[in-house]
């Protein structure tokens, strides 16, 4: 029985409502927050759709409750309902009535409860909501004939999620009542096959598959969709149907993390602009069809059963046209694959490419003159391959006059062509960190763009503002390496031995975040640089904080992994007011002098990035965690333990009465005498 019809006393005197605007009705007493026309009963336990409500909401939310049936008389006083949310109950069913009145309901969430149980009687009350254009059935656990049998008759439905549910394999019965579908979700579920299913869904516009076991996606016609989602599954494959002369709309294809070989043989007639094929095995095989000599081996590659009606297909799998169209592509992620090289004319058949992120792949060599990038890149992501060269003409530097970011890190490079970033107008982000790459001196940076370097020079860039060279092996930065610059991020960390201190200087008005992590600095000043915000001085065996930081404005400062025994309270409390995030771990803190802990643990706007994790030591080399050493009793002004004097103590006092007693028994030895007699030659009995 519902928690109104037991206690209506208690109700009319504890009354729950919030009434935040008028509307034309009597007080109720609910669990809920009425809202213009919004009713609002979440998370208040309750059993059953609440009474007495308004009959003219439009909306009524009843997620993170305890229903278990929706009765078919629950919503019979409210016929104005247009969205309707029972998510996170414990619903098994819904009676075949309880839409009966519910005529202009459009939104129906059901998700996170149990309809699996009473599938086939919700089916029915499903059925009679003719408008209903949104439907969420995630997480009911329900297998395919359970979803098929929700989804009858749902002619006017045009979103449906069933994430998080049990699909195993839809065919062309799973869908085909839903006409009006554009957009379905099915991720999450546990699929191995899609034969057929949207064939009948010609409005279809997204499709999300993330996240199932689909292990291929042949014969790819959906030419209405927009937007394909088929990431994190197990895809070799993705063919799409090269037959067709009608142009497909797809915009945006999802490959990522999944198993491809290949790079998918796409549309012959696309409007695809952001293709995300990272973390697949893909690579290209022209140059394994040329050292072919075994008469055994083939070069191509046969498709067979892509359609009952269609015959087998061979094809040449360097053959460039077999990449499809890819003349409006705009976004081409291909990270964390095995591309050794881009085939002849690859990057030339992408115009309005603008980003390129090929991290983490096999590229060797980076010719900038045969690839012929257009001007329309800005992003160009090369970190982590096997570089170790850059070449690239004059004509090449030019047509890269909107590039601005460039990251080169993590390769092997020891030469790049002479005036490289110079020649780049737009530049405004250059890493080069983890590179054999030295920084030039002022008559090495004088050489013409036609040779090569082993160095590297950014002077007088005016358009760059972020700098890495973390870990390039520097020893020493010219003092006019930075001349002419704006740079807002310099990062030089993982640099031993660097001396840079004078160059740096030079950016004294702009520089906003400095990373000198691990150079091996002492007596570095850090006053000239009053625009710093963020500061890296970890890993420098620094004894103690460098006085200069301290009329810094600073944000952020990392102090880890350094020499670190204590912070002078005076500093400490100098920047709790301006620090948002600090990091102290690795550093073998004092246990009797923490003061400092305490004026950055009691400063709310600071973060103390892994506060649990900053120890310190007692005495007797013991590790404790700093926010402990309040256990410990420590003099306030030496900050050293009782237990000094205790260990001091005992001994003396051990020793003054060993020495009492020696020189009692040597200037009275007939007290010794007496003592022995009485205790040790008592008279026997016989």
């Amino acid at each position: 029985m519902p928690v109104h019809g037991l206690t209506p006393i208690l109700l009319v005197l504890v009354p729950m409502w919030t009434i935040v605007t008028p509307v034309a009705s009597h007080p109720q007493h609910s669990r809920c927050q009425l809202i213009q026309r919004t009713a609002l009963c979440n998370d208040g336990r309750l059993s059953s759709v609440p009474v007495g409500l308004p009959d003219n909401i439009e909306e009524l939310q009843l997620n993170y409750n305890q229903i278990e049936t929706l009765q078919d008389s629950a919503l019979l006083h409210y016929p104005s309902l247009n969205a309707l949310s029972l998510a996170c109950n414990r619903l098994v069913k819904l009676e075949r009535n309880t839409f009966q009145d519910s005529k202009l309901l459009k939104s129906l969430n059901l998700a996170n409860n149990d309809l699996r149980i009473g599938y086939q009687e919700s089916s029915l009350a499903l059925k009679k909501l003719h408008g209903l254009t949104a439907l969420d059935l995630s997480e009911n656990k329900l297998e395919d004939e359970m979803a098929a049998t929700l989804l009858e008759n749902l002619t006017s439905l045009e979103y449906l999620n069933l994430s998080g549910n049990l699909l195993q394999r839809v065919d062309e019965a799973s869908f085909k009542d839903l006409h009006q579908l554009k957009e379905l979700d099915l991720q999450r579920n546990i699929m191995f096959e899609i034969d057929g299913a949207f064939d009948g869904n010609s409005k279809l516009q997204r499709l999300n598959l993330a996240f199932n076991y689909l292990p291929c996606l042949t014969d790819f016609h959906m030419t209405q969709l927009v937007v394909l989602n088929a990431s994190h599954n197990i895809i070799e494959w993705f063919i799409s149907r090269q037959d067709l002369n009608d142009t497909f709309q797809l915009e945006t294809l999802d490959l990522s993390n999944n198993k491809l070989l290949f790079f998918p043989f796409l549309p012959s007639h696309s409007r695809l602009r952001n293709l995300y094929l990272s973390h697949n095995v893909i690579s290209f095989y022209e140059q394994m069809a040329r050292n072919v000599t075994s008469p055994n081996s083939s070069t191509t590659v046969e498709f067979y059963n892509l359609k009952n009606y269609m015959e087998n297909v061979t094809a040449q799998l360097w053959d460039d046209d077999l990449h499809g169209d890819t003349s409006s592509l705009e976004i081409l992620d291909l990270r964390g694959n095995q591309v050794d090289y881009f085939p002849q004319g690859f990057i030339q058949k992408m115009p309005a490419l603008s980003r390129l992120q090929m991290c983490t792949n096999c590229l060797e060599t980076l010719n900038l003159t045969s690839e012929q990038f257009t001007g329309s890149l800005y992003e160009l992501d090369l970190s982590n391959n096997r570089l170790k060269q850059v070449l690239a003409d004059e004509a090449a530097l030019t047509a890269l006059s909107n590039l601005t970011y460039f990251n080169l890190s993590l390769n092997g490079l020891e030469r790049l062509p002479a005036g490289l970033f110079s020649s780049l107008p737009s530049i405004r982000s250059v890493d080069l960190s983890y590179n054999n790459i030295d920084v030039c001196l002022s008559e090495e940076a004088e050489l013409t763009t036609h040779t090569v370097s082993s160095c590297a020079d950014w002077k007088n860039i005016a358009s760059l503002r972020q700098l890495y060279l973390k870990g390039c092996n520097l020893k020493r930065i010219p003092d006019s390496a930075f001349t002419g610059l704006l740079l807002t991020h310099l990062e030089l960390s993982d640099n031993p031995g660097l001396n840079a201190q004078e160059s740096i200087q030079s950016l004294s008005r702009t520089l906003q975040h400095l990373g000198v992590g691990n150079t091996h600095m002492h007596g570095f000043d850090f006053s000239h640089l009053q625009s710093l915000k963020s500061l890296n001085i970890s890993k420098n065996s620094l004894a103690h904080l460098p006085p200069s930081l301290l009329s810094l404005d600073l944000k952020v400062l990392d102090l880890r992994d350094n020499r670190l025994p204590t912070i002078h309270s005076a500093h400490a409390a100098a920047l709790a007011p301006k620090l948002h995030t600090v990091f102290l771990t690795g550093n073998p803190f004092n246990c009797c002098q923490t003061e400092w802990f305490r004026i950055f643990e009691t400063t709310k706007t600071i973060n103390m990035f892994g506060q649990s994790e900053i120890e310190c030591e007692d005495l007797f080399r013991t590790t404790h965690s700093v926010a402990r050493s309040e256990f410990f009793s420590c003099d306030e002004e030496g900050g050293e333990s009782v237990f000094w004097y205790i260990l001091l103590l005992v001994p003396m006092c051990v020793s003054f009465l060993g020495v009492s007693l020696i020189v009692s028994l040597t200037f009275k030895p007939t007290m010794l005498q007496k003592s022995i007699k009485k205790k040790c030659l008592r008279p026997t009995s016989y």
